[in-house]
């Protein structure tokens, strides 16, 4: 296990700079200490706290640019719905989210073989009329990211040991 170190001088100012800019200095923090992007060569190197952070990122900024269409669609539909991400939600007291991944769950498993498909960008904004199912679930994501996106922050903040080990500046 590889170990995330974070300058306290970047989380105070991350701290005052709101909610995701102190979300992504952890972020960052575990990007940087995999080489970049999770995969399975690197997934041992950070504990599942880190994993389910970046998981949650994830979610949050594919949702947010395209909906869960486009989230299935980019690959990782199954990081997140093949993984317990929905309960570890649940024990970090994010109910409703993780009641919203079981319910999208149900989609992603009956469609996800054909939104995962490559496709032209044509063929692929043509999904999001071919499967409307996921638009009440992207307007309620939409609706509360906000929301859980704080408490995501509040639960790193409440339990940082979990995720990186502050340094003092030098």
């Amino acid at each position: 296990m590889k170990e995330v170190k974070i300058k306290d001088s970047l989380l105070q100012k991350a701290a005052t700079d709101g909610m995701d800019a102190f979300i992504d200095v952890f972020v960052n923090g575990i990007h940087d200490v995999i080489g970049g992007d999770l995969g399975k060569d690197n997934m041992e190197d950070i504990n599942a706290s880190q994993i389910t952070l970046l998981a949650y990122h994830t979610l949050r900024d594919e949702v947010m640019d395209g909906g869960f269409v486009q989230l299935i669609h980019n690959g990782y539909g199954g990081f997140i719905f093949q993984n317990p991400f929905a309960k570890v939600m649940r024990l970090w007291g994010l109910i409703d989210l993780g009641k919203l991944i079981n319910k999208v769950h149900t989609l992603y498993n009956k469609y996800h073989e054909e939104i995962e498909r490559d496709c032209t960008d044509e063929e692929f904004m043509a999904m999001f009329e071919k499967y409307p199912e996921f638009d009440e679930f992207d307007d309620e994501f939409v609706e509360n990211e906000e929301c859980w996106t704080n408490d995501i922050a509040h639960y790193v903040d409440e339990h940082i040991e979990e995720f990186a080990t502050i340094v003092k500046d030098e």
